[in-house]
């Protein structure tokens, strides 16, 4: 299965349980691997028939930054559907971490898998 990657998506959201979080934006670090066949654009180096890696990154930061949202998790559905629908994308891995969300960790982070794999 060819898949495409982005990692490490830096996006200001407005996201938590608790009032505070909501009064200023916190980093979530998003991180995609895509099922997308890479022969047709690998073999005719046309962009248009390869996953647009920068519109998806695009689409991704303006539906994060389009509301609050109280749980990573709630993001991570989100941001599948919408990939899902938009790019035609049959399988994807979502990860999102918020680094702030517990003080003594590097981060925490949701990881969901949506889709069905290609061969």
């Amino acid at each position: 299965m060819d898949t495409v990657h982005v990692e490490g998506l830096k996006v200001d959201a407005m996201i938590g349980v608790f009032e505070w979080e909501h009064e200023q934006p916190q980093p979530l670090i998003i991180d995609l691997v895509m099922a997308w066949d890479q022969k047709l654009a690998a073999k005719t180096d046309d962009i248009k028939l390869a996953l647009d890696y920068d519109a998806v990154s695009r689409a991704v930061t303006e539906l994060v930054q389009k509301q609050p949202r109280q749980l990573i998790e709630t993001v991570a559905e989100e941001i599948a559907a919408m990939i899902r629908e938009t790019f035609s994308v049959a399988w994807l891995r979502v990860k999102v971490a918020k680094p702030t969300a517990v003080k003594e960790a590097f981060q925490v982070a949701v990881q969901i898998e949506r889709g069905r794999k290609l061969d």
